[in-house]
């Protein structure tokens, strides 16, 4: 049900208008049959501090957005060359590089707007202090910074240490940014803010571990995405760095320590974002 109202909000947010290739684009990525897992859990963890889940929409649709940037632009040539996204040829492969990177650009500066001109019957204290969290996700320091040293370790020795620094700053990051902005829209206090955003931080990592594992161990088309695709640009995975068994084992740690964040919480509250751990951890594409 969140995942259909999330659908309707983003259908609205672009509509097909002049230029229209871009908008095309736009849509074709953003709707492109993803699991909304961080606008799912932007709701989620508005819920669980007690908002209502309409105060959550549109920053939801704001992380999908700027997600969906990050994929497109993640799937260029001249970053991680990908040529299938949720089973589908990506962005670039079918508007073209030039308008998949106008494309992400527009959905980048829409997620802003969006979330500054959309949220309704929240503080404006608290909707500055959330288009915080989402710009510092996607800066120079963070998002952009992953990706830097990402591209910058392929065919290099890497330790875990760096390892889990780019995917908690090329993925994790704007996983915990959704779910610290609805904590804030949704009139959390400083501790649950940082209790969500540990666990967030838990589940941001066990998200990349998992998917690290699959792309050894799964088909492109169970992964509905490119499989092996790690092994064969030598970057370095958890499996590689750990072997498989300890990458499974650490990422029952992660679950564990999540689950841990979210004891703080009242349970029948916090179910949805139990769940959605869980799912995180089992997902097979």
């Amino acid at each position: 049900m969140k995942a259909i109202k999330v659908n309707k909000a983003l259908d609205e947010a672009i509509p097909m208008q002049e230029p229209i290739k871009v908008h095309e684009a736009m849509r074709y990525s953003l709707l492109a049959g993803g699991k909304f897992v961080r606008p799912i859990l932007c709701m989620a963890a508005c819920e669980v501090v007690g908002g209502d889940e309409s105060l959550a929409i549109p920053a939801a649709c704001a992380v999908e957005m700027i997600h969906t940037m990050s994929l497109i632009h993640d799937n260029l040539p001249c970053m991680d060359n990908d040529d299938l996204r949720h089973g589908k040829p990506t962005n670039h492969k079918v508007f073209g590089e030039n308008t998949a990177v106008l494309a992400g650009d527009a959905l980048l500066s829409l997620a802003f707007e969006h979330v500054a001109t959309k949220t309704r019957n929240v503080t404006p204290q608290r909707v500055v202090q959330a288009i915080g969290e989402l710009g510092l996700a996607v800066g120079s320091g963070v998002l952009v910074a992953g990706q830097i040293v990402d591209l910058a370790s392929e065919g290099k020795q890497v330790s875990l240490t760096e390892l889990e620094y780019i995917h908690h700053h090329k993925t994790g990051k704007l996983l915990e940014a959704a779910v610290v902005c609805e904590a804030i829209m949704g009139g959390g206090n400083e501790e649950d803010v940082e209790k969500l955003r540990s666990y967030a931080r838990c589940i941001g990592l066990l998200f990349q571990v998992v998917d690290d594992i699959l792309d050894v161990t799964k088909s492109s088309d169970e992964l509905r995405k490119t499989a092996g695709k790690d092994l064969m640009t030598d970057k370095a995975t958890y499996p590689k760095l750990m072997g498989i068994e300890k990458a499974r084992q650490f990422a029952g740690e992660l679950m564990a320590k999540a689950m841990d964040e979210l004891s703080y919480f009242d349970a029948a509250k916090a179910a949805p974002l139990y769940h959605i751990a869980n799912y995180i951890a089992c997902h097979q594409n």
